[in-house]
């Protein structure tokens, strides 16, 4: 009988591995938090970092009009799981750049926008950004400062070179207007320029429309170039049309511009990675020739997008009733997070927290920047299984009429006995 104690299996140490020298990588620092929070025991543990939507009951929401629309594309017995096409479903597409620039919108009705679907806002995010590292002449991108922790990633990886302009100051918790005008003013010309659609992550501050009137001539006036990140439309204010004023404002001065859609906060569809990108251009037929060119982006990255989450929204988008149910529950959402702001800014009143908390009912949308510095933060993590990042980033979202209290305990804590 043959031996074959040569190629017979054996134990092996992690020295032969071809991988031996990867290093473990750090958590991200947002998802990390709840990896944190999971592995504690304390009953009274509180994630206040998760970036999603909660109950009051502290539960994940899927919307009705989610399970209605899903509920007639299950019983449509016509539908197939065929490939979509590189940009993704017409139908989608269309009401997704209905729903950002409004029904009508000269881009819209002139055909000088190219809307491409994509894997939520990061990717619509990240396809942009390969587009511009490709075709278009300055490879330089600032973001502001600070801004949601992924930015810097998405377009270093995407072949942009990352810069920051001023945007919040701490002495206020508001917007640092003036070092933003001088910023940008600064930026060489023709520079791409990061722009938080509404809600800002991760301050909640945004500018007023005065404000944004002079950030859109400066940004004209210098020829750079405007990317808007829309996460949160109708998801700040309860009114989608008021969340998309400043995307509205540009494109109506007939420039160019890009933005990134998300439907992860505003239907409830994280999980689905469903997002488009847009790109405004100066004619029609430039508007083609870049469409063209998204497919040689989208293409060798994902090959093409998937069905489920597109058609869902574009069911919701393209129904009238389901669409003014959907406005409904989202305004419900939205008024539910400016409760929270009211609750958690009244409970630190009543125990008299040290500071000037109005900040938190000025700002908007799901997170507030609190003030809470690092060591403020691990104490509260410590002492309150309180759990957030380290720049003291909370989740409105995740908040209810209970464990705001419990917050509020932790933030009065943390101010009077941390300095």
């Amino acid at each position: 009988m043959a031996n074959h104690d040569s190629i017979s299996a054996s134990p092996t140490s992690a020295a032969d591995s071809v991988f031996a020298h990867v290093v473990r990588a750090p958590e991200d620092p947002i998802l990390g938090v709840t990896v944190a929070y999971n592995q504690d025991p304390s009953p009274v543990k509180l994630n206040c970092g998760v970036g999603a939507y909660r109950t009051e009951d502290g539960k994940p929401l899927v919307l009705n009009v989610v399970r209605r629309a899903e509920q007639q594309l299950v019983n449509d017995l016509s539908r197939n799981k065929e490939y979509l096409p590189i940009i993704g479903l017409a139908d989608f597409n269309k009401a997704s750049a209905r729903l950002i620039f409004g029904a009508d919108s000269p881009v819209i009705q002139a055909n000088r926008v190219t809307t491409v679907q994509s894997l939520s806002g990061t990717g619509s995010l990240r396809v942009g950004g390969e587009f511009l590292a490709k075709h278009y002449h300055e490879r330089t991108i600032y973001l502001p400062q600070p801004t949601w922790g992924n930015h810097t990633k998405v377009f270093t990886m995407a072949g942009l070179s990352v810069k920051s302009y001023r945007y919040y100051l701490p002495a206020t918790r508001g917007l640092d207007f003036q070092g933003l005008l001088e910023d940008l003013g600064a930026a060489p010309s023709g520079a791409i320029v990061l722009i938080h659609a509404c809600a800002h992550n991760p301050t909640g501050v945004d500018p007023t429309p005065q404000q944004w009137e002079q950030i859109r001539q400066l940004i004209r006036s210098k020829a750079l170039l405007p990317f808007f990140d829309s996460a949160y439309q109708g998801f700040a204010s309860g009114s989608l049309d008021a969340d998309a004023q400043a995307v509205r404002l540009f494109a109506a001065d007939g420039d160019e511009l890009l933005v990134a859609q998300s439907y992860a906060k505003n239907m409830g569809l994280y999980a689905e990675r469903i997002g488009a990108l847009s790109i405004v251009c100066k004619t029609a037929d430039v508007a083609s020739k870049v469409e063209s060119q998204l497919k040689l982006v989208i293409r060798p990255m994902y090959s093409s997008p998937p069905l489920h989450g597109a058609t869902i929204v574009a069911t919701i988008l393209n129904d009238r009733d389901l669409y003014n149910d959907w406005t409904i529950e989202l305004k419900g959402m939205a008024d539910r997070i400016i409760s929270m702001r009211r609750q958690l800014f009244d409970a630190l009143h009543t125990r008299g927290t040290p500071g000037d908390w109005s900040h938190i009912i000025k700002q908007i949308g799901m997170f507030t920047f609190t003030g809470l510095n690092p060591e403020q933060v691990s104490f509260m993590t410590k002492e309150y299984h309180i759990y957030l990042t380290s720049d003291g980033r909370i989740s409105m979202a995740g908040l209810n009429s209970k464990t705001v209290l419990h917050l509020a305990d932790a933030i009065h804590a943390a101010v009077t006995r941390v300095v």
